[in-house]
């Protein structure tokens, strides 16, 4: 048998996947499984987007592209910034990647040593964990409260910070919890940053248009902290091109040569036909995918005002993303239909058997007591998902 490296052997298979695939495969046998676990808009890219790709085919792209992206691209994503964030980025400070995911497992690479500790709020996206390990650091998770919508507090990050801290990672808005924080908590964590200077802070800002309070804040827009912030970004969510594989960042310059030259030992360049479309995505104003935000606002009010009707479902309210991060705590211990509920994994596998909906453990975010919920699904199928999940725990 062949042996495995102890890298993948120890790494964890990304939950939010692993439910997706269990989901289908239960549909293939067909059950009526209603899946609210993939963070994926259930939109289709928006046909002048679409049309830039059939352009671009049509005018023969179809060779290498450079390792950072093509300059064009690299234009817009510098207007974007400066349009929508107010961050002053150069050329050389932006690298193109097979999307975000991409991104982040490059400045890891780039970044940490053995043993370097990196902070992560909980809860945090599933992969942050995995792709700090894989990279030999060592991820220190800061458990945040639902009666705080799950955010980091200044006083928290002070005590998690040691000499071996390299990075803080966060997500604003938030997966899986939706929570946005405003200019002011961001300075209130910046300042404590200003007493550790060695410190590099990764801003994970790809839901940043799915936001309902409007406006999104960026680390960087902070003058002290703009030559120590990677901001991570890219179009799968709010433009709908989760296929598409483009993802970017706006970083400290060495930072970007360094992810330029990880890349190019990798993966090289990204997609030609997707880098095309993409430019003619940012260079559009936000506001021509607004319709889906709209939606996104309203299906948040439709799923809160259902959950709460549920006994044993605590929320907050999520400012951002499309999802919802309910602590189901109320039912460990007990047993609904003969199955025994210990912890967020057995509730979220209940109700996948019980009540064929697909949703997310906690306990693959940091958060062992909650469930994630996706709204990226009509509002249909909410009601019905919900009505489900009633009748499953009652």
């Amino acid at each position: 048998m062949t042996q495995l490296s102890d890298r993948v052997l120890n790494m964890a298979t990304s939950a939010t996947l692993a439910m997706a695939a269990k989901a289908r495969e239960l549909k293939a046998e067909g059950k009526d499984i209603i899946g609210l676990s993939l963070g994926e808009p259930d939109f289709n890219t928006p046909d002048f987007i679409k049309e830039a790709a059939i352009q671009a085919v049509n005018d023969n792209y179809n060779s290498y592209t450079p390792v950072d992206g093509y300059a064009e691209l690299k234009d817009a994503i510098i207007t974007k910034f400066k349009r929508d964030n107010n961050l002053n980025y150069k050329p050389s400070q932006i690298v193109v990647s097979t999307g975000a995911k991409q991104a982040l497992a490059n400045i890891a690479a780039v970044l940490l040593n053995k043993g370097d500790e990196v902070i992560l709020p909980c809860p945090y996206w599933v992969s942050y964990s995995d792709i700090v390990k894989l990279n030999e650091g060592i991820p220190v998770e800061v458990k945040t409260s639902i009666d705080n919508d799950f955010k980091l507090t200044p006083q928290q990050l002070e005590a998690a910070i040691t000499p071996k801290t390299k990075m803080i990672w966060y997500s604003s808005p938030c997966n899986p919890s939706g929570s946005v924080y405003s200019k002011a908590e961001l300075r209130a964590i910046a300042d404590v940053l200003q007493k550790h200077p060695n410190i590099i802070v990764v801003s994970d800002e790809i839901y940043e248009h799915i936001n309902f309070i409007g406006g999104h804040e960026s680390m960087a827009q902070f003058d002290d902290m703009f030559d120590r912030t990677v901001t991570v970004n890219g179009v799968s969510k709010a433009f709908a091109m989760t296929g598409w594989r483009i993802g970017y960042i706006g970083a400290p310059e060495s930072i970007a040569r360094a992810c330029n030259k990880m890349q190019g030992q990798v993966t090289s360049g990204a997609n030609c036909i997707a880098q095309r479309a993409v430019i003619t995505a940012l260079n559009e104003s936000p506001d021509r995918v607004q319709y889906m935000i709209d939606e996104f606002k309203v299906r948040r009010e439709l799923i809160l005002s259902l959950l709460n009707d549920l006994e044993g479902f605590k929320t907050n309210v999520p400012e951002g993303a499309f999802y919802v991060f309910p602590d189901i705590s109320h039912f460990f211990g007990s047993t609904l239909k003969g199955k025994h509920i210990e912890n967020a994994t057995d509730f979220s596998l209940f109700l996948l058997e019980h009540a064929n909906v697909a949703t997310v453990t906690g306990i693959a975010f940091g958060n062992p007591n909650c469930i994630r919920i996706s709204y990226a699904a009509s509002q249909d199928q909410i009601i019905e998902a919900i009505r489900r999940i009633k009748e499953a725990v009652s």
